[in-house]
């Protein structure tokens, strides 16, 4: 028998619910599932350049975080799998933090 965590299962839904809608509905926006601080920070680190005002699409946003897991994107590959979204989750978890704790904002507080 196997023990499972309540986490474990919470984060293997999150990636099941985010590759099941990116294959269904790819031109959905991606702030419908991602925090403004996930995707920007994965925006800003795989292509390098700053996050735009609107978000990116969904599948866009999936290939994105599965870059930052290893999914190498070629012709040939198929859909990203299980394996470099929940590695490239991990990634964009910290990103994630990394962003918020430093990203300027309008007025300085110093908490």
């Amino acid at each position: 028998m196997v023990f499972v965590s309540l986490a474990n299962l919470i984060v293997a839904w999150r990636i099941l619910y985010l590759t099941m809608p990116g294959r269904n509905c790819p031109d959905m926006d991606c702030s419908a599932v991602f925090e403004s601080s996930e995707w920007q920070s994965v925006y800003a680190i795989v292509t390098k350049k700053s996050p735009p005002k609107i978000p990116p699409k969904l599948n866009e946003m999936i290939l994105m975080i599965a870059k930052l897991g290893g999914f190498l994107g070629r012709k040939s590959d198929k859909y990203p799998g299980a394996k470099v979204m929940w590695i490239g989750m991990q990634r964009m978890r910290d990103f994630s933090l990394a962003w918020e704790t430093f990203q300027p904002t309008k007025r300085k507080t110093y908490v």
